[in-house]
């Protein structure tokens, strides 16, 4: 029963197929191929316009690389408190920008609102040049407490940053969930919102290791290529990366595997949620679950098999408490997970 991350899945039957056919033979590095060069046209005809794509091995680089291009190292990128380019990247994006600093909000919140973004903009002076200048808005798609931005949501935010000069970039490693979850298109969910930079991650959704850096304002992406190649995220393999994109978009593989985490996902949350004792942090509305649980349950259930992992009290919602007794835990679905593996823990909770 393995809820740890969707991080730790191999690749889809069809992601691994594909990989397998384009070991076959001799063709040009550096994504010179035929295969990546399909897969630019996959996502393009996804998101239905003419974006630049580029192709890198993890989600850091997506996002530190995009962020890199999308400010100056005197600017300002605003996120949530909980951000994974805030919390999880090891200053990261910092060391890629140049310094420009990450500024959070909305802490103890689910989500950024458009309230929480504008009180900021209401306080950051722009004092020039002793003020650092706000210079992109970050959102995460679905975010770090498993919440999904509507294209409604996403389109106000928006709509602020650019009345401010910023940039809006949008870390997508589980931005499958999300449309999954939603049932709009991708381009609703991105460019049509007002989305100027998208990293679409896909490795926790069927890939073994591919990332995408999606400009939809190209002016963002003059020099990208350089700035792949000098940090060392230009593989000459390109095709390892074409032919996994190719055939995870195929067919809508892609958002049938993400909608399976999701299914797995609300099964696990109703459960948990009829159990005596244990409390949802915030509604499911992607593959992830965060719950407070009683900890001789949580033992229980770690005895028996099932993997799920402590999750920083920092994100607790606000005015929720973790007492002496209860552990504040995560579960991650993904498209490996099985039926079988879902109804055995929903069993145990049961006996419980």
């Amino acid at each position: 029963m393995y809820f740890g991350s969707d991080n730790q899945t191999g690749a889809s039957e069809q992601v691994l197929k594909a990989l397998v056919e384009a070991n076959t033979g001799i063709c040009a590095s550096y994504g010179d191929d035929q295969w990546t060069a399909a897969a630019v046209k996959a996502v393009q005809a996804t998101f239905e316009c003419d974006c630049e794509v580029f192709f890198v091995a993890s989600g850091t680089a997506a996002n530190c690389l995009a962020l890199s291009s999308m400010v100056q190292p005197w600017e300002v990128i605003v996120c949530h408190s909980q951000a994974h380019i805030l919390v999880d990247e090891s200053t990261a994006p910092e060391f890629f920008t140049g310094g420009a600093r990450l500024l959070s909000i909305a802490d103890g919140e689910s989500r950024i609102t458009p309230e929480h973004f504008s009180a900021l903009l209401a306080t950051q002076s722009q004092h020039v040049p002793h003020n650092p200048l706000l210079g992109v808005l970050s959102l995460t798609q679905a975010n770090e407490a498993g919440q999904v931005y509507s294209p409604e949501e996403v389109a106000t935010l928006a709509s602020l940053a650019h009345q401010r000069g910023m940039r809006v970039h949008m870390d997508g490693a589980r931005f499958a969930n999300a449309l999954a979850s939603l049932g709009c298109s991708a381009a609703e969910l991105t460019w049509k919102a007002g989305v100027d930079v998208l990293c679409l991650g896909a490795s926790k959704n069927g890939c073994l290791s591919a990332e995408m850096v999606i400009f939809f304002d190209k002016s963002l992406a003059q020099g990208f290529v350089h700035r792949r190649k000098r940090t060392g995220h230009l593989l000459s393999k390109g095709r390892l990366f074409g032919a996994q994109v190719v055939a995870w978009l195929k067919d809508l593989h892609w958002l049938t595997l993400a909608a399976q985490a999701n299914k797995h996902a609300q099964v696990l949350a109703s459960a948990l949620q009829n159990t005596p004792g244990v409390r949802l942090a915030w509604n499911v509305e992607a593959n992830e679950i965060f719950a407070l649980l009683p900890s001789q349950l949580a033992e229980e259930l770690e005895a028996a098999g099932a993997v799920f992992y402590d999750w920083g009290l920092s994100a607790l919602p606000a005015g929720q408490r973790c007492g002496a007794n209860q552990r504040f835990v995560r579960l991650v679905t993904s498209f490996a997970t099985t039926d079988e593996d879902v109804q055995r823990f929903c069993d145990l909770l049961t006996r419980g």
